[in-house]
């Protein structure tokens, strides 16, 4: 059968199935859509941005933001001629985005969230796709209701909340959302708290006990080994040189840690106490009692039943009216992020924004090893913010950013061209976890700046040093002699002595000029004084609420505020759909695809090679937050905590 003729014949099933929906209404079935199980075919990833209002801020607001659209969901139903041609594209849909009317979306929430697109072969979870699909499901009749699983997660807060965001947002459809949490601590229940229900197995695994924030010193672990650390470090809260010279916490260490504690702590109290109806006390009883039975989280309302998870299928079977022989339609995530937003009617506008993602430790140029290099690699960031400069088809840009710094000269680097950028078009940041240091150099070269609440941003300030591995020489027998030309050839060469008095002098002039820079840059693109950046500067990490307050950062929000505050930088009316274009796309690779395989050997293989990475490219000044260690607040991207604490270390070299 030639291609025309399959043309006709399938446009002549879709008349005769459109005129009898058209001609009865209430002959829709559940099953009317129903497709045969057919072999998905490869579809790239689309993103187009989520239908949000321009309307006055009604949460998270700091002081000085009120001004900036809030990029508030507001869930309009879609009727009259679009919603007919929602129908027209469902039927015409490729087999695999069809589905059954009243199947559920699952979701499992659990590992490790990245802040970038994932292609097929791509193990784990995307920021983005999450997202995307809790839109998706807002707005397709289809579906009815999501069913979340939630488990131990690996991500931080600022994703946290971004999650739980787009949950609320959901509900405003009208639509059911249900948890299901086997195994859960503080993290995973700020999320599940934001669901209409809430169900845990008799043998959950929970931990509700509070929070705590930790700090490795690796003073002692040095000495033993023979090794001397000759650090410099610029701000009394940047700590990463107490970690290898100090034995214990410095005051300011601590002062920095403990109002990062406090801000996080008092969010998830106040969030959940709200979400549960329960008074902020009567949450810090409960945590103080160290509840460890299930059935008290019952009695206390923190859970709505203690179900199995077949048993929760049973009640969403009896909600959606299937019968008990029958199985209850659902589809998952993986799946689901191949349904298009254009099937759905909810296709962007003709003015492009684009945006950027940077995620990772920052490194000047790509790995000599050969091997995948993760993170942000400097020249090739550049280059896609070049392509935007460039090209008159982009309105506005946004960087999304989730680094804690790396090179501080590829930070400068970025900086000066984003600058550059932000001169011939709006240009907006968009934090996600972590926008520390060099991660937050790149970020104040953007008009405007945008954080989650519990974003840790600032951190400005440098490090640098080197390590005395003279004793370690003499214990294993090992010598070496140098021949140099210059008074400071031997600067960086000679680690098996410590700095001469004269080289001890330039380093920390190196070290300081190096802040200096930093701090003045900061200065001038936040447009304040070179005093008043000192008093927030000093290394110090800030959450993006203190942040803003402080002035370092503009608003408080996710990537939906920073696509409204670009529509309104761009003069683009806010009630006008627009098309965010990702310049960030993941291209399938062989580690990747042997990875999703399930290949053990890969994720190994990639972390030894990032740490021999950071241990090649850590020569010089960085720009690097400090590995502060939050047991239930930050995950590492690890699963070996021992792993994640050697990449912080070696890092520092």
């Amino acid at each position: 059968m030639s291609r025309t003729r399959i043309a006709i014949h399938r446009f002549r099933y879709s008349y005769t199935a459109l005129s009898s929906i058209l001609s009865s209404p209430s002959a829709i079935t559940r099953s009317q859509f129903q497709c045969p199980q057919l072999t998905r075919a490869p579809l790239p990833f689309l993103f187009h941005p989520p239908r949000y209002s321009s309307s006055t801020p009604k949460q998270d607001l700091v002081g000085g933001d009120e001004h900036y659209p809030s990029g508030d969901f507001d869930f309009k139903p879609v009727t009259g001629w679009n919603k007919f041609m929602v129908k027209l594209k469902m039927l015409a849909a490729f087999p695999w985005e069809r589905l059954r009317y009243g199947t559920v979306l699952t979701i499992k929430l659990r590992g490790q969230v990245s802040d970038q697109l994932k292609s097929r072969f791509s193990p784990g979870l995307s920021l983005p796709q999450i997202s995307d699909n809790f839109l998706k499901a807002a707005y397709d009749p289809r579906i009815s209701g999501i069913y979340l699983h939630i488990d131990i997660l690996n991500c931080g807060w600022a994703k946290v909340e971004e999650i739980r965001r787009h949950i609320l947002n959901f509900k405003k459809s009208g639509k059911f959302i249900v948890a299901y949490v086997p195994s859960f601590r503080e993290k995973e229940y700020y999320i599940a708290c934001a669901c209409e229900e809430i169900y845990a197995p008799p043998s959950a695994y929970f931990s509700l006990f509070g929070l705590t924030v930790q700090a490795p010193f690796l003073r002692g672990v040095l000495e033993n080994l023979g090794i001397e650390p000759e650090v410099e470090r610029i701000g009394k809260y940047k700590s990463v040189g107490d970690q290898l010279t100090r034995r214990t916490m410095s005051e300011d260490h601590h002062e920095m840690l403990t109002a990062l504690l406090d801000n996080i702590y008092t969010n998830w109290l106040d969030k959940v106490s709200s979400a549960r109806g329960k008074k902020r006390e009567d949450i810090q009883n409960f945590i103080n009692d160290g509840v460890y039975q299930v059935e008290r989280l019952k009695e206390e309302g923190f859970i709505s039943d203690i179900i199995y998870d077949d048993e929760v299928i049973t009640r969403l079977k009896e909600r959606l009216q299937v019968k008990t022989n029958e199985n209850l339609p659902m589809v998952d995530y993986r799946k689901y992020s191949g349904v298009r937003k254009s099937t759905l009617g909810l296709s962007g506008g003709k003015e492009l924004i684009a945006i950027i993602r940077a995620s990772g430790s920052i490194r000047r140029i790509k790995s000599p090893l050969g091997a995948r290099t993760s993170g942000i690699i400097g020249e090739k960031f550049i280059e896609k913010i070049r392509r935007v400069r460039e090209s008159n088809k982009y309105k506005a840009a946004i960087i999304r950013i989730d680094s804690p710094g790396g090179d501080a000269l590829a930070s400068d680097l970025m900086w000066r061209e984003i600058r550059l950028l932000a001169a011939s078009k709006p240009v907006i940041a968009s934090m996600s976890d972590v926008a520390a240091s060099g991660g937050y150099y790149m970020a104040m070269g953007a008009g405007v700046i945008v954080a989650e609440s519990l974003t840790l941003t600032g951190s400005i300030g440098v490090v640098t040093g080197k390590f005395n591995l003279g004793k370690l020489y003499e214990k294993i027998g090992f010598n070496k002699e140098i021949i140099s030309r210059g008074r400071y050839a031997e600067l960086r060469a000679a680690e098996q002595r410590s700095f001469r008095p004269d080289e001890a002098e330039l380093f920390s002039k190196s070290a300081q000029h190096a802040y200096k820079q930093f701090r003045d840059k900061a200065a001038l693109s936040r447009s304040t004084t070179v005093e008043k950046m000192e008093e927030v500067a000093q290394g110090r990490v800030w959450t993006g609420k203190e942040a803003a307050s402080h002035g370092l950062v503009d608003a408080i929000g996710g990537l939906s505020r920073a696509i409204a505050i670009a529509k309104l930088k761009a003069d683009i009316p806010q009630d006008r759909q627009v098309t965010v274009v990702e310049l960030s796309r993941p291209s399938p690779s062989l580690p990747d695809i042997l990875s999703g395989l399930g290949n053990s050997l890969v994720g190994v293989d990639r972390t030894l090679n990032e740490l021999l990475q950071d241990l090649t490219f850590s020569h010089g000044v960085q720009a690097r937050m400090d590995g502060i260690l939050f047991e239930k607040l930050e995950g590492y991207p690890y699963a070996n905590p021992i792993l994640a604490l050697m990449k912080d270390y070696l890092s520092s070299l």
